[in-house]
């Protein structure tokens, strides 16, 4: 990540000294903690979200049985499978699909800290759709719609599972991570054009393939996303990562489900495409950088104020504490 970001971050000075702090980026979204920049709580954010617009979640603290947490999945209509991740957490940190109540209680008694436990959402298609809107603008933009890929391989009769993944140039790369998983059989041979899902979300960071999108952004996809982040109290700049049924259903604003909300924190998840440029990509990250500066101005106008150092170090603590009370998982 330094790389990607060391030579824009010149940039990011800059506008730190025009705005006279470090940390404006705590005021471009005033709703969510810090922003959105780092260690906000995914939980408070779909708390501002209309419940339609996202699956069926649920928060379980460090000190909730499972007999609690069971009760609390009835009532909220999730079944099996699932998805279980931290509450505070990114990149994909720990996010896993669960099939069974065994592995959830193998994941809560690794987990010391408090996550969130969630439907899991079968739609085939899996975007990120990146949001702006000036604070005293009508209508927003959006500014970066990315396909993803998610990571799978491909059988030929004759190799096996992890024989496969070795061939592949991304999943490869995934092997420390997927030999924990006991639900692939690594020495499975795969019919010839069998095609499986090893990675079942699209984390660029667990191996999805990001693809650009952006010859698909209309009007109409605008104005869907512009009634959506409207319904966001506080919400001017970030990405909605979500699943759908179809790009037509997007386009109506049909069956999306939002699995996450990103603030300040979030990428422009198209510059990862393997065709885009690394220079190309630091001059669509100054651009959504001068974006946000330009919300965090306004909204500190407003009476907003900017993160001050103190509590900069205090977030830093208390995210490391977060971490470090992590069971081994």
């Amino acid at each position: 990540m330094w790389a990607v970001y060391l030579p824009v971050s010149f940039y990011y000075l800059y506008l730190s000294i025009k705005a006279r702090s470090f940390f404006f980026f705590s005021a471009a979204n005033p709703s969510i903690e810090n922003g959105g920049m780092f260690f906000e709580s995914k939980w408070l954010i779909y708390q501002q979200m209309p419940k339609e617009l996202f699956p069926s979640t649920i928060f379980v603290a460090p000190l909730d049985s499972m007999d609690h947490i069971l009760h609390k999945m009835k009532e909220a209509f999730i079944r099996y499978p699932i998805i279980a991740k931290p509450d505070r957490g990114e990149r994909g940190w720990l996010v896993k699909k669960i099939e069974s109540e065994q592995a959830l209680k193998q994941y809560k008694d690794a987990m010391n800290i408090t996550f969130l436990i969630q439907s899991y959402v079968a739609a085939p298609i899996e975007l990120s759709v990146f949001y702006y809107r000036h604070p005293n603008a009508a209508k927003g933009n959006i500014t970066s719609l990315t396909f993803k890929k998610l990571l799978s391989i491909t059988g030929d009769g004759s190799h096996t599972i992890k024989e496969l993944i070795f061939q592949q140039d991304r999943a490869f790369l995934q092997y420390p991570h997927l030999k924990k998983n006991s639900e692939i059989d690594f020495n499975l041979v795969l019919e010839e054009n069998a095609v499986l899902q090893i990675v079942p979300y699209g984390n660029h960071a667990l191996g999805a393939m990001f693809v650009n999108y952006n010859h698909l952004i209309t009007a109409d996809l605008v104005n869907v996303f512009d009634v959506i982040s409207k319904r966001i109290e506080g919400f001017y700049f970030g990405r909605y990562d979500l699943r759908c049924s179809s790009i037509e259903n997007l386009m109506l604003g049909k069956d999306i489900s939002i699995l996450e909300l990103n603030g300040a924190g979030a990428e422009p998840a198209h510059i990862y495409d393997p065709e885009f440029s690394f220079w190309q990509a630091q001059k669509v990250l100054a651009r959504h950088y001068k974006m946000m500066f330009d919300a965090a101005m306004v909204n500190q106008q407003k009476g907003i104020e900017f993160m001050s150092f103190r509590k900069f170090k205090e977030t830093i603590r208390l995210e490391k504490n977060y971490k470090r009370n992590l069971l081994c998982y």
